[in-house]
């Protein structure tokens, strides 16, 4: 891959590694010259707070991912490559990830690249939230759209409903974790800036800046997070949230 070069996702990030309240992350800081370059979106989302109520409960046997995943949890590490893909079977989705992790102004790391670069149809796992599959939260991101403004991985995730599944597949192995769809949210910017959004959104651990926490409810939650809306005075004016809990 091309090397990356960084876009907020998040700007909810205050201090190393404690999510405040607030949500930034959709600016566009590119000024174009052209009609084509449409501004382009990586992804933070926001949520209202919600309670969960998965149709099939986990058990203590279920596989995680976390005896294969052996980095050092240094967030202000630049992204680096992880053996897991996203599957969204019905809107087609089969993305390779990267977990990413801060940039120097503590906000989440959203990669970009030139026009056809890999890494717009990379999705992005936060570091600083839970292992995907792992009791806890686990948050993953991805572009709505490229610097044409052409449909990214996660431009249709608004259309997923209750029970569809999602798929966190451990690549070189035939490995799948399955979670089912819970919740769509859209939200504005102000709904963003809650606390106890955030926490939703990737767990009370990393928003009270301890690292990411187990559950209270025992189960693995998995969000996905884009930007939505409309582009007012240089960002997204709202963020679209998938929640889901792990079946098997």
């Amino acid at each position: 891959m091309r090397r990356l070069t960084r876009r907020n996702l998040l700007g909810c990030l205050a201090t190393f590694p404690i999510i405040a309240a607030g949500l930034a992350g959709c600016a566009i800081k590119e000024t174009r010259k052209t009609q084509l370059a449409l501004p382009t979106s990586p992804m933070l989302l926001t949520s209202a707070p919600q309670t969960v109520q998965p149709t099939s409960k986990p058990t203590p046997t279920l596989f995680t991912l976390g005896s294969l995943y052996n980095l050092p949890l240094d967030l202000k590490a630049g992204p680096v490559f992880i053996p897991i893909e996203l599957r969204i079977p019905s809107l087609q989705v089969d993305a390779p990830m990267l977990g990413v992790g801060l940039t120097a102004g503590n906000t989440m790391d959203a990669p970009k690249g030139p026009i056809d670069d890999p890494v717009w149809h990379t999705a992005f796992w936060y570091r600083g939230s839970g292992i995907p599959g792992s009791v806890g939260t686990a948050t993953i991101a991805g572009h709505v759209d490229d610097p044409l403004g052409r449909p990214e991985i996660f431009a249709h995730i608004q259309n997923l409903h209750s029970n569809d599944l999602i798929v966190i597949h451990v690549k070189y192995t035939s490995i799948d974790i399955h979670f089912i769809v819970e919740q769509i949210k859209v939200y504005s910017l102000l709904e963003a800036s809650d606390p106890t959004v955030l926490a939703q959104i990737f767990g009370s651990g990393p928003i009270a800046g301890t690292g990411p926490q187990l559950s209270s409810d025992g189960l693995s939650h998995l969000t996905l997070i884009t930007c939505a809306g409309n582009i007012v005075h240089g960002r997204f004016d709202h963020y679209t949230v998938v929640y889901a809990t792990r079946i098997s």
